[in-house]
């Protein structure tokens, strides 16, 4: 890799510059290929994971096996030998950081051997690998410290002394990157850096005690000692929160500053006609929550609310007053929905909610892409027209071909299902922007509804309904007791033998295809662990394992998956619903919105390849009607693990706030803002929403005040941070509207 000479620090190098004015364009093109860098604000936002310094040396016992590592260590010995199958020679270099022992391999290249003599220490990196019961890196990079400052200072001094103990920047790197690569490339875009405005205003800065922007980069790039690192961290974790809630709120205000039409139930309309038939109470979140959306409908803005609630606490219902209020005025309502499960199931629920005198009038009709030619010509029609009110579907509401004749409210259920770009598409079907209503039934922390949906407001329905039975939830440990694995099916046939029904999930289709309709496997899942992976419980072999099993000769079993066609699916639900299947064994299709008041029991098998959000959706399967529910965690996760904690967790609580807070420090950083959720990386970079809440807070407090102050016009640092921070994509993810 080479590097063109940087250009003078004379200002005309700025963040938005592109790398390859700075690195040369070989660089700055290996740069791009590895870690997506383009400008210099790109890769001076590319920080250190951790700092080392030439005096520690890592410990080498604990390195992970097929990872790239950037170590510290002491060459010990060099040895060179000729290879046996074939001319040449292979130089095995032995380092230690004084317990464990690494070699370092390369082939046919003895030369480096007048480099690498026993006493120097370095940086090494590479992929560690096993050969013979012995850890190595084959043809590892590495820089050494021999050349440094140390040769210019008598050992012992003070000299000696700082040197040893200056931060070295360790830095994520890729097997084509070194960590030392990208610190060489950094100085280099430091020293040709010109000025750098402070997103952040200098009286918030003042007020504060932060380290002003530029200082900021310097020391947490190029630090003499630990406490400037650290400093300048803060300030760049405040001025990245910063950033984030002046997006957010920037993209609330250009959100409100459009018009909508106003809907508002009218006396004697379908509302208040719906309500009054209600056979039951709504609860006292529902009311609250009912009350908010329709004081957010009656405005001339746009409504933006996300409708969090425990699985089973009555979202539909609420979303459906929604509409019934929206079709008062004339309008219709479409709700999205990630599967044809559940668009199907959707539909079932409102119909009957409804009762036939409302459904005749407002006619809810599904829009899904199994449909019949004939049927959806029919559905189509009936929307476009605006004859039906109440629109229910999937992806295929998104397609060109649908219409609306005044679509005045979108719901969309489950949003973490769905792009941002797919919500647009529907909701740009809308003469004039229609309001939006954005449902989950996974809870959501504080710190996260701050951090991702700090644009929308939030309202919770945390009551469940009356009548509602208990989940008992335990925890299955194969690993400690294999002897139990028979249990689980005895006690499945002992709740069929009572009249009730079973659930049984499994996260693969067969023994060669996963589910595609749920979360990837957490990595710490038991696949992942030591030793030959174990391959996942699936559906069409348990399916041929139960219906030879003695126990269930008489069971009626059916599968239900996302490989089935919609007509196979749809029947399999609704013969499951009717009570005329006894055993539903399926993935992860079932996760959300199936209700089966008659199914108490919910078997997951290999449930640590399951998040723990996800496995406190299934569990709200069952326990849904006077039935008591059991929810069995099957696992083979060994104790003590990070994927058995997951499942412990959900078995120790019902409370699905409380789970979703274990949920976060559980997870990765990654996976809290990741491809999962936003369609590409996470924009954050220091900031740690599980650690960081009081600080977004008060970033949200000094942002607001900001944009108050002027808005982004009155501030061109802050307006450029934007620009440079959020790309396109981020910017859509952030606004979701």
């Amino acid at each position: 890799m080479t590097s063109s000479t940087a250009p003078a620090a004379d200002g005309t190098v700025s963040l938005e510059s592109r790398l390859t004015g700075v690195l040369g364009g070989r660089t700055a093109s290996a740069f791009e290929k590895a870690f997506g860098m383009r400008t210099v604000a790109d890769l001076l936002s590319h920080y250190p994971r951790r700092y080392a310094t030439r005096g520690e040396l890592t410990a080498l016992a604990k390195l992970p096996l097929d990872e790239n590592v950037t170590i510290i260590a002491e060459v010990l010995r060099v040895q060179e030998r000729p290879m046996r199958a074939r001319r040449g020679s292979i130089l095995e270099v032995t380092i230690s950081d004084g317990e464990g022992i690494l070699t370092l391999t390369f082939f046919n290249q003895a030369w480096r051997a007048r480099e690498l003599r026993p006493g120097v220490r370095g940086i090494f990196a590479g992929k560690v690998s096993a050969y013979r019961g012995a850890l190595q890196l084959a043809h590892p990079d590495y820089e050494l410290f021999e050349d440094d400052a140390e040769n210019v200072v008598a050992p012992g001094s003070a000299a000696a002394k700082e040197w040893a103990q200056t931060p070295i920047p360790i830095y994520p790197a890729t097997g084509t990157v070194a960590s030392w690569q990208v610190q060489k490339a950094v100085a280099l875009a430091l020293d040709a850096l010109g000025p750098c405005p402070d997103p952040v205003p200098a009286a918030v800065v003042a007020e504060r005690g932060l380290l002003a922007f530029r200082d900021a980069l310097e020391g947490i790039h190029r630090p003499q000692k630990n406490a400037q690192w650290q400093r300048a961290r803060d300030a760049l974790r405040f001025q990245e929160a910063f950033v984030l809630q002046a997006a957010l709120l920037q993209q609330r205000a250009e959100a409100r500053s459009v018009a909508a039409t106003p809907r508002q139930a009218v006396p004697g309309g379908l509302l208040e006609r719906f309500d009054a038939v209600l056979p039951f109470t709504l609860t006292g979140d529902q009311a609250d929550v009912g009350r908010e959306i329709a004081h957010d409908l009656a405005a001339s803005q746009p409504m933006h609310r996300l409708v969090q609630g425990e699985v089973g606490s009555g979202k539909t219902l609420v979303a459906l007053r929604a509409m019934l209020a929206v079709a008062d005025s004339g309008g219709q309502s479409a709700l999205l929905a990630p599967t044809e499960v559940l668009a199907a199931q959707h539909l079932r629920s409102i119909a009957e909610m409804l009762g036939p005198d409302l459904s005749a009038e407002l006619m809810p009709t599904l829009v899904t892409g199994q449909l019949s030619t004939a049927e959806r010509k029919r559905a189509l029609l009936r929307t476009v027209s605006g004859q039906s009110r109440i629109v229910v579907g999937t992806h295929a509401l998104l397609g060109d071909a649908v219409g609306f004749y005044d679509l005045g409210l979108v719901v969309v259920d489950e949003q973490h299902r769905f792009g941002v770009e797919q919500r647009e598409a529907l909701r740009a079907k809308g003469g004039t922007p229609p309001h939006v209503l954005v449902l989950t039934a996974t809870p959501i922390p504080r710190t996260v509804a701050m951090t991702v949906f700090g644009d929308l407001e939030v309202s919770t329905i945390a009551q469940l309904p009356a009548g509602r039975q208990g989940i008992e939830s335990f925890v299955v440990p194969l690993a400690d007791r294999p002897g139990w694995e028979r249990r689980i099916w005895e006690r499945a046939s002992e709740e069929i033998a009572r009249g009730r029904q079973v659930f049984v999930v499994c996260p693969a289709i067969s023994a060669k295809e996963a589910e595609d309709d749920g979360e990837e496997a957490p990595a710490d899942s038991a696949a992942d662990s030591a030793g030959p992976p174990r391959p996942a419980a699936n559906v069409e072999s348990v399916a041929a394992q139960v219906r030879a099993d003695p126990l269930f000769a008489q069971t009626r079993v059916g599968v239900l998956h996302g490989r089935l066609a919609s007509d196979e699916k749809d029947a399999a639900m609704r013969a499951f619903a009717a009570g005329d299947i006894d055993l539903l064994i399926a993935t992860t299709v079932i996760e959300v919105g199936v209700n089966v008041p008659n199914a108490s029991a919910m078997i997951v098998l290999d449930a640590d390849r399951f998040g723990v959000s996800q496995l406190h959706q299934l569990r709200g399967r069952v326990g849904r009607g006077g039935v008591p529910g059991l929810c069995l965690l099957v696992t083979h996760a060994e104790d003590g693990s990070l994927a058995r904690q997951r499942v412990d967790a959900v078995a120790a609580t019902l409370d699905g706030f409380e789970l979703a807070n274990v949920d976060l420090e559980l997870r990765r950083e990654g996976d809290v803002l990741g491809s999962r959720q936003s369609g590409g990386r996470s924009s954050l970079k220091l900031l740690r929403v599980v650690s960081d809440g009081e600080l977004i807070a008060e970033a949200r407090v000094a942002a607001a005040e900001t944009l108050d102050d002027g808005g982004l016009a009155a501030h061109p640092a802050l307006a450029a941070a934007l620009a440079r921070r959020l790309d396109e994509s981020e910017r859509a993810f952030l606004g979701k509207s």
